[in-house]
């Protein structure tokens, strides 16, 4: 099979090494990729970007193109699931009807109040002055979120009042995140321990991945502003088997019927960010594709082929599909430019990445990086994850920091803490 891969980070990268494992796969194209993609086996790099649909749906039909697979939520938002079926392309994602359930927290919101789903209490507003009001009644700890896509930085979790006005500032009147800005959500500040749930699913069965921990914030201690993640381990101990089956009985089953009802069938990914609080969880958010970075991690220790599986979804034949799972855990620590999640120098060289590749159960996957004159480059704010697999958490963890210590460029930053909580956790502190 020819397959495309549609993205350029650190998720895509892992998607592409899973798929290049597969028997079933013959080519694969990652458009446009990064400085790692076209390294993989059978893996070339297409200079054609995720967002730009028109120029993907001619590769693909002039290429003859299998199976697409899109990473990022821009153009399962913009429909490109819609386009390449409209022209009998077999692609995994959701369609654009289903992928709001990411592009706006309203309709997620108003999905979950549908579907009985447990989740915080909120109000939406669409200016600025009714907004603050709210804040301002409301109280804090409170938390401001952008309704549409903002690559990971539109929520502010504002412990103050003053934070949570600033945040709204920024939204409303500084019109930073532009209009994925033009409605806001805010919610209730919920309490507790953070997790990733993520499934497959063709709209009628869905089948869990094992459990993962991302670490939204950008400095160690869960401080600073929220990023697209700094890193993340699996499995997640706060999350029990008993508490993984409630998620997949009482969240993702009710999500997809009440989806189906409005006549929208969801096939692709499950992504629930949960908040864990005494053994009760409550979704802060849903995502509509495969989460970066716990893809890394969670891929990782995917010990079957994906590639059935991709293509159960597109056919709705999930249920007779089984996925095998290494017991192992794994930690991805995401290296980042200086600056990150806000301005950063690019182009900077990159040294000691295979070094590091070559430590035992460590796999680096790029995201913000480029070739440029034969040497590797920064080009974006999350620039690499380095993943490991080990016997136990407290080795993966030091296997991980261990090869992180061998790659260097300007400004370099990453969180000294991946996995710290969860060790913590089984220790019972």
């Amino acid at each position: 099979m020819k397959i495309l891969v549609i993205g350029s980070g650190g998720r895509e990268h892992a998607l592409c090494w899973k798929i290049a494992q597969s028997p079933l796969a013959a080519k694969i194209f990652a458009a446009p990729g990064n400085g790692g993609t076209h390294l993989e086996n059978k893996t070339v790099n297409v200079p054609i970007e995720a967002t730009d649909l028109k120029k993907l749906l001619d590769f693909a039909l002039t290429e003859k193109i299998d199976l697409t697979v899109v990473g990022p939520e821009d153009p399962l938002a913009a429909g490109i699931v819609d386009l390449f079926e409209e022209n009998g392309l077999r692609v995994f994602g959701p369609c654009k009807a289903a992928a709001q359930l990411e592009a706006s927290k309203a309709f997620a919101k108003d999905i979950m109040i549908k579907a009985g789903i447990p989740t915080a209490a909120y109000g939406e507003f669409t200016d600025y002055e009714s907004a603050k009001a709210y804040v301002e009644k409301q109280g804090a700890p409170i938390v401001v979120k952008a309704d549409g896509l903002a690559a990971g930085k539109g929520v502010t979790v504002a412990q103050t009042l003053d934070e949570a006005v600033s945040a709204l500032k920024e939204i409303f009147l500084d019109n930073v995140f532009g209009s994925a800005g033009a409605k806001v959500v805010i919610e209730e500040f919920l309490a507790g321990e953070e997790a990733s749930y993520l499934a497959f699913t063709d709209g009628k069965t869905v089948l869990p991945m094992v459990t993962s921990q991302d670490h939204k914030a950008v400095y160690d201690g869960d401080k600073g502003p929220n990023t697209g993640g700094m890193g993340a381990y699996s499995p997640a101990p706060v999350v029990t088997p008993e508490l993984f089956d409630r998620v997949t009985k009482e969240i993702a089953y009710p999500l997809i019927k009440t989806m189906a009802k409005d006549g929208i069938t969801f096939k692709g990914i499950i992504y629930a960010g949960l908040m864990i609080n005494n053994g009760e969880p409550k979704v802060l958010e849903f995502n509509a594709r495969f989460g970066d970075p716990e893809t890394q991690p969670v891929l990782s220790r995917l010990a079957s082929d994906i590639v059935p599986v991709f293509l159960a979804c597109t056919d709705q034949t999930l249920d007779k599909v089984e996925i095998e799972w290494s017991d192992n855990p794994t930690v991805c620590v995401v290296m980042a430019s200086g600056g990150y999640p806000k301005s950063y120098q690019k182009g900077y060289e990159i040294t000691g990445i295979a070094e590091a590749d070559r430590i035992e159960g460590v796999k680096v996957f790029h995201a913000g990086t480029a070739d440029s004159d034969g040497k590797t480059v920064n080009t974006g704010g999350r620039v690499l994850g380095v993943t490991a697999i080990g016997e136990t958490l407290e080795e993966t963890i030091k296997t991980a920091y261990k090869a992180v210590e061998k790659i260097h460029w300007q400004d370099v930053h990453f969180r000294k803490d991946i996995g710290a909580k969860a060790l913590r956790r089984m220790k019972g502190e």
